[in-house]
């Protein structure tokens, strides 16, 4: 660990988190004892010590790492404190602000040493301070946005959704963006540690998706710890990462072409898939690992997604489905069916077809959106997710299409199914109300969230409830496709920003 007192610097081919995100560390309002920062590998935390009497009233005093940002962003972390403390007001958190001035004006997320809450806001160079508290005490996981004039903060405890609050302030141009610590007491030091750091700008409104992309980063997460790393990234679209069987590998799409991402080497490669190059994010490994599923839009069908095979160290791809549009998300165990999403007569269903190809055999019948199908590990079941009820919600049905049954029932949209390989857990993307239910695109405030194997239905017992484990900017290409790690104990997923 190497300790930070001025310039926090970090380079790397891919600037980005996974380097130490941020550029300088200041005290700011000449605390009496100097701050300290550091930023700790392979964990990827950052570690703050400082002083200073408040970040109160007209001005501060306090520590605080940070980086230069414009326009729209997002702040992200995982933060607790280290010690018993000395005054139960130090604080902690996320801020922006418009300069190191000690009375700047700034909105910051702040959690207290007692675990009071709060989003804290100075309007204007020299105004007293203003905040707007939360019911909830001692969140660990944080959040701060800025969208225009529109500064929202959230806040949850690992497992639980997000609660928010938001206050509207003029705040703009070069604006400071990051962590900080303040004792309360000129006297002491308080430390503080924070993961799952994040500092990303947002998509603006004139997006147009599919056309334009942000940046994006491959991460992988520990499920019951809910600590994520980053591996690598890039300044353009990275999707759907598959972890092969035998753990050393990730492989994702990205502009047309499949790749494979060594983990122990932490570098990628093409993944041969001959005339194949215009190929998506639904592609699967069999469960034993020697064939991989693609989904390529063929010129022979108008640029229809078409179902392939090959093996999975790359080759020549055979083709599947004689039908299109058909997006593969699932393998049987026994590697002898597909299963997939078909547009058929301008209505999508789950299909499943022999993995050698042949006549394809129609599993759901309702004319809303039916999406992501993939069969559990022991072969009895077809997960996916279905509009029919009026928002996206999770199914499950038996292998031959029977007892179709529904087990997630609140109101975000859940997308996308993937079962553990240990049959234990559900994984699955949850998107916000205000998202279309059968739309699931890029560059949205998203979940991930995971729900035991049991009987369907409606559930009362709380260790039966869906568990959020990710707070993501992401969506289209998140875990569009199975993504767990072989021991069951991570998974691999993309986020999304605009990384400099």
């Amino acid at each position: 660990m190497t300790i930070i007192t001025g310039q926090f610097t970090a380079s790397a081919q891919f600037r980005g988190p996974a380097t130490g995100v941020f550029r300088t560390f200041s005290d700011v309002g000449s605390p009496l004892i100097p701050g300290r920062a550091a930023y700790q590998e392979p964990d990827q935390e950052y570690w703050l010590e400082g002083s200073g009497s408040n970040i109160w009233f007209g001005e501060d005093s306090f520590s605080f790492l940070w980086k230069e940002m414009e326009g729209d962003f997002m702040i992200q972390a995982r933060v607790r404190f280290l010690g018993e403390g000395t005054d139960p007001h130090r604080k902690t958190g996320l801020m922006i602000r418009n300069s190191l001035s000690q009375d700047a004006a700034h909105v910051s997320c702040v959690i207290h040493g007692d675990g009071l809450t709060s989003l804290q806001y100075r309007r204007t160079t020299g105004a007293d301070m203003e905040e707007v508290r939360f019911d909830m005490t001692a969140p660990d996981m944080i959040q701060l946005e800025k969208k225009g004039s529109r500064f929202t903060m959230s806040v949850a405890h690992f497992g639980e959704n997000y609660d928010e609050k938001s206050v509207e302030m003029v705040l703009d141009g070069n604006m400071r963006a990051g962590l900080f610590i303040c004792a309360h007491h000129d006297s002491v030091t308080e430390e503080a540690l924070f993961s799952n750091v994040r500092v990303f700008g947002t998509a603006p409104d004139d997006l147009v998706q599919y056309e334009r992309y942000l940046g994006s980063l491959l991460e992988v997460m520990d499920v019951e710890t809910g600590h994520r790393k980053i591996l690598d990234g890039a300044q353009g679209s990275w999707q759907a990462p598959n972890w092969t069987t035998d753990g050393k590998y990730l492989i994702y799409n990205a502009d047309g072409l499949l790749y494979r991402y060594d983990l122990k080497g932490r570098s990628s490669q093409v993944l041969p898939t001959g005339f194949a190059t215009s190929n998506n994010n639904d592609h699967v490994l069999s469960f034993d690992g020697k064939q991989i599923g693609i989904s390529h839009h063929a010129e022979e069908d108008q640029g229809r997604s078409v179902i392939y095979t090959l093996p999975s160290t790359g080759g020549t791809p055979h083709r599947v489905t004689p039908e299109s549009p058909s997006y593969l998300h699932g393998w049987s165990p026994d590697a002898r069916f597909l299963v997939y999403t078909g547009g058929r007569d301008g209505n999508y269903d789950i299909y499943k077809i022999a993995s050698g190809g042949g006549e394809e055999i129609r599993l759901t019948h309702v004319p809303e959106l039916d999406d992501g199908p993939e069969y559990s590990p022991d072969g009895k079941y077809i997960y996916f997710n279905s509009a029919r009820t009026g928002t996206m919600q999770i199914w499950r049905m038996d292998a031959d299409g029977r007892n179709q049954t529904q087990i997630t029932f609140d109101g975000y949209h859940d997308w996308f199914p993937h079962v553990s390989p240990d049959n234990q857990w559900i994984l699955y993307l949850s998107f916000p109300p205000e998202v279309p239910a059968d739309s699931h695109p890029f560059y949205e405030r998203v979940y991930l969230r995971i729900l035991p194997v049991g009987d369907p239905g409606p559930v009362t017992d709380n260790d039966l409830k869906p568990r959020t484990i990710g707070y993501l900017y992401g969506g289209q290409g998140t875990i569009n496709v199975p993504s767990w790690s072989p021991d069951s104990r991570r998974i691999a997923f993309v986020s999304n920003g605009i990384f400099d």
